[in-house]
């Protein structure tokens, strides 16, 4: 199976073991797909099937985004620049609490916008951004040294989001690293490679609910440009891929 976690019980765990070419468990896994910026301008469309999302077969998932040829963009991708995409685990795999990580590479190059994280299993009941979101990770491909951590919910969303940053010693795009999160009732704590950098309690949110205890899904995407990270320039070069190797969930220790 892999590295335990001291002090942590093992629950769930999503390996990508498999032949390369082969699609993510759909047990786990279904793939959203589309463009229209997805309510931050972004540039690009995700895609159904391998073409952007596959098993490399040395037990990795390969998001992959591409540069489509402009035919293909018109004509198939709704005339996004870029292809890529975006896996979540809405209603096949939900949490509550618990220790939650995943060993990541993520791509680089200005534009570049590689996340993890997770949404409110109620999302269709509450919407967004009452259902709560935590980012356990994103990267900004222009500075690929800076992981950011954030949570966002009602009178906190978008660029209000509750955040803190962690800059790396190198680049995080040079080598695979952990990124977690320690979630329990009325505290999340956000890791790099077992490093605490950031706490969020619900005294952070100034006066605004806390809508994490309730049951959240998984997702796992790249997006390319857009209002945050802003749009790629001439350097960008493509195909640009994030590599997950894992992702795996254990139950909080009792307290002392």
């Amino acid at each position: 199976m892999g590295d335990r976690v001291r002090g942590w019980t093992f629950t769930w765990s999503e390996e990508f073991d498999g032949p390369a070419g082969d699609p993510a468990d759909p047990r786990a896994w279904r793939m959203e797909t589309g463009g229209g910026g997805w309510g931050n301008g972004e540039l690009q469309c995700y895609t159904h099937g391998s073409e952007n999302a596959f098993l490399d077969g040395a037990s990795n998932l390969a998001i992959v985004v591409r540069r489509p040829e402009p035919r293909l963009g018109d004509d198939r991708y709704g005339g996004c620049g870029y292809t890529s995409a975006r896996l979540i685990s809405k209603d096949r795999v939900a949490l509550r609490y618990g220790l939650v990580q995943a060993r990541i590479r993520v791509p680089d190059g200005r534009g570049i916008w590689p996340a993890f994280w997770m949404l409110g299993q109620d999302i269709d009941a509450t919407g967004w951004p009452q259902c709560g979101e935590i980012d356990v990770m994103e990267v900004l491909g222009h500075d690929p040294g800076v992981v950011h951590g954030t949570v966002h919910g009602p009178g906190y969303s978008g660029s209000a989001g509750v955040t803190a940053s962690r800059r790396a010693p190198a680049s995080l795009a040079e080598g695979f690293h952990v990124y977690s999160v320690a979630w329990e009732p009325g505290r999340i704590r956000w890791y790099l490679d077992d490093q605490m950098y950031a706490t969020v309690t619900p005294g952070d949110l100034r006066g605004c609910p806390w809508v994490f205890d309730h049951d959240f899904y998984l997702l796992i995407n790249v997006a390319v440009g857009g209002n945050f990270p802003g749009n790629p320039d001439t350097s960008l070069t493509l195909p640009r891929a994030m590599l997950i190797d894992y992702i795996r969930h254990y139950t909080m220790p009792p307290h002392g």
